[in-house]
């Protein structure tokens, strides 16, 4: 590593806070909702184009996506924050060591879980995930063609994190626009022009991951950075990957969980409302991804100045990184809370534009989902904070507090009392909950590192 990526990286520990967030967490914020548009495009061209069944169909299948990404969760996550960690250890020798490992499991983690999918598709669509007699012909069409290149969706965001640890957080931030700016053309040219309906819509997504696959490979063989992923660091070491595994474990672990909720909601909104219900909910999770997108954006670049400056033991500036994170996510939540109450018939209209069942449930969906926003972008930075310090226990219970330790008994509960009208108010009910967990957790450690310091 040259003069000038030492320089880069030692000023995470020096520069100002609030200049260094700025720095790492804008070009996240605006990759991460550019990349949104991945889950969404589909949904509107779809909707606008086909018809709600198809909405709903796209809704059906997110689960298995979202495992596959769980994948790249897993080993991309967790390699960047040991990645960051080092770097403020100052052992550097080790940097291409784990992006040779992360590249190796980015590969075979993913494989197996398309394997597993393309094998046992019909029962996972009917059996797991519910599948309608009138959705599942949708589903299963474009489930298989997004297997095809499931690799590269897991693959490409997984080494993208490096890109942006290694001091180069718009380059990231592009390789994420690319991406989606391939799947908007490409999606009305097959859907529209070429005919070929949801089939279009998937083989879009699919050529729009490879190539932002292709130019994260192209980053590490250019001269823009001396990092290289190298043949002798692609022997997997039980201890490193292990290292890796763990520290990714919190994230892939919400990710997972939030596979297993969208199965069980899936089932209990065909339960109480129908293909309708799963077209409208699936609506509004494609609403919520673009407002949860700049809190992502937001931990991501939180994270290597907090692993940084944790590794360096400048606990004042993790105290000062983790608070200023937090405010910026309820201001941005906070918006979002209000924008979804004053105008969500705006909102809905974007995906399905007619007046009627789904345009009535849809907003009334988006009002009761949203109530509790302004504490939720507390509660994703705090669990992204442990995660952050190289505390995978801690960051794993976090994460999945919203989703197993709330949601579910609440899903599971308050349909049988309320029907679906339980459904929607288990939204807001488990945002609370996990909030309020995730105080406890961060009163703890800030009273651990003020001792530490005492010391």
């Amino acid at each position: 590593m040259n003069t000038s990526d030492t320089h880069s990286t030692d000023r995470i520990g020096t520069d100002r806070i609030g200049k260094l967030l700025f720095k790492f967490s804008m070009p996240a914020i605006i990759g991460m909702v550019v990349n949104a548009l991945y889950n969404i495009v589909d949904r509107i061209y779809v909707g606008q184009g086909i018809d709600a069944l198809a909405i709903a169909a796209i809704t059906i299948i997110m689960p298995v996506m979202m495992v596959i990404m769980a994948a790249s969760i897993l080993i991309g996550v967790g390699a960047n924050a040991l990645f960051s960690i080092r770097l403020g250890q100052r052992r550097r020798g080790e940097v291409e060591k784990i992006m040779g490992h992360a590249f190796v499991l980015l590969f075979l983690i993913p494989a197996a879980a398309i394997a597993l999918s393309f094998i046992f598709i019909d029962d996972i669509l009917i059996k797991v995930l519910g599948a309608s007699p009138a959705v599942f012909p949708y589903a299963k069409t474009y489930l298989k063609i997004i297997l095809y290149g499931a690799i590269f969706a897991a693959a490409g965001p997984g080494i993208n994190h490096f890109i942006r640890s290694d001091g180069h957080p718009k380059t990231s931030m592009f390789t994420q626009i690319l991406g989606a700016a391939v799947n908007i053309i490409l999606d009305p040219l097959f859907i529209f022009v070429f005919g070929w309906g949801i089939a279009g819509a998937a083989w879009a997504t699919v050529i729009s991951q490879f190539i932002s696959f292709l130019w994260v490979v192209l980053y590490f063989n250019s001269r823009w950075t001396k990092l290289r992923f190298r043949l002798k660091y692609m022997k997997l070491e039980p201890g490193l990957t292990l290292k890796i595994t763990a520290l990714g474990f919190a994230p892939f672990a919400l990710q997972m969980a939030i596979g297993l909720v969208n199965a069980l909601l899936n089932h209990s909104l065909l339960l109480y409302g129908g293909d309708i219900a799963v077209a409208a909910i699936g609506i509004v999770y494609s609403i919520l991804i673009v407002i949860f997108m700049p809190i992502q954006g937001l931990t991501q670049g939180a994270q290597p100045i907090i692993g940084y400056n944790y590794g360096a033991k400048q606990y004042e500036r993790v105290k000062r990184t983790f608070v200023l994170a937090v405010t910026y996510a309820t201001i941005s939540m906070t918006a979002g809370f209000i924008l979804m109450e004053a105008f969500p018939g705006f909102f809905i209209s974007i995906f399905r534009n007619e007046q009627g069942q789904l345009m009535d449930l849809g907003i009334r969906s988006l009002r009761i989902c949203t109530i509790m926003f302004p504490v939720v972008g507390f509660q994703i930075i705090a669990s992204n904070f442990f995660q952050a310090l190289g505390k995978p226990l801690q960051g794993t219970l976090l994460s999945l507090s919203r989703q197993i330790i709330f949601f579910i008994p609440l899903l599971l509960i308050l349909p049988k009392i309320f029907g679906l009208q339980g459904i929607l108010f288990a939204f807001p009910a488990a945002d609370l909950g996990a909030a309020s967990l995730s105080a406890i957790f961060v009163y703890r450690e800030f009273k651990r590192m003020n001792a530490t310091r005492a010391k």
